[in-house]
């Protein structure tokens, strides 16, 4: 479910805390519009994600030439990817929340490249204008963190905070490990074993 939330209404400085809270408010607008069943378990899931470059913090980009900006900032430097979460069980009215901070480094793709990815419209709803999976763009040299948090989501995070809330669940170890396309992830490994 989209979170018709004004993610502007966050506006702290830390990054960390600004994904959290940002998360927290997704989560607490869909809390208030479910309404559940006596005896279901329902747990609301939601993620924020913040790119840090030095002390500033890139969002969704306003359009084409914000995007632009971003990713020649961006280019051939490291920078920070936060993603934060929040879930709340409905339930028990209990939350958790969480958030892990991934270190990328860009590669230096040319200005040609920045063009043709921006023109691809894929940048315009992505936090630092790009997405780190884009199967052309391909625009990190390394990273140093969940691969899938990344993207938005850390699965490996987000199983941890669903064993705080001693949620039963299932996870497949190797696709999991698949899905982090290739890149070690310092969370996957404290999962441990999972059926």
């Amino acid at each position: 479910m989209a979170a018709n939330v004004d993610e502007t209404t966050i506006n702290i400085a830390d990054p960390a805390q600004n994904t959290i809270m940002t998360a927290q408010l997704k989560a607490e607008a869909i809390a208030n519009n479910l309404s559940i069943t006596t005896g279901n378990r329902v747990i609301v899931i939601a993620a924020d994600t913040i790119v840090a470059l030095d002390e500033h913090m890139l969002g969704k980009p306003a359009g084409g030439d914000e995007a632009q900006s971003m990713l020649q900032a961006l280019r051939d430097r490291d920078h920070k990817v936060y993603t934060g979460l929040a879930l709340i069980d409905l339930r028990t009215g209990v939350e958790v929340t969480a958030f892990h901070a991934a270190e990328i480094h860009m590669r230096p793709y040319t200005d040609q490249e920045i063009e043709r990815y921006v023109a691809s419209g894929d940048p315009l709803d992505k936090a630092g204008a790009y997405a780190i999976q884009h199967p052309q763009f391909r625009p990190a040299a390394s990273l140093d963190g969940c691969y899938l948090g990344v993207m938005g989501l850390s699965v490996c995070q987000l199983l941890d905070q669903l064993n705080r809330l001693e949620v039963p669940f299932l996870a497949d170890m190797n696709i999991l490990h698949k899905a982090h396309n290739g890149y070690p992830c310092p969370l996957l490994a404290k999962l441990g074993p999972l059926a």
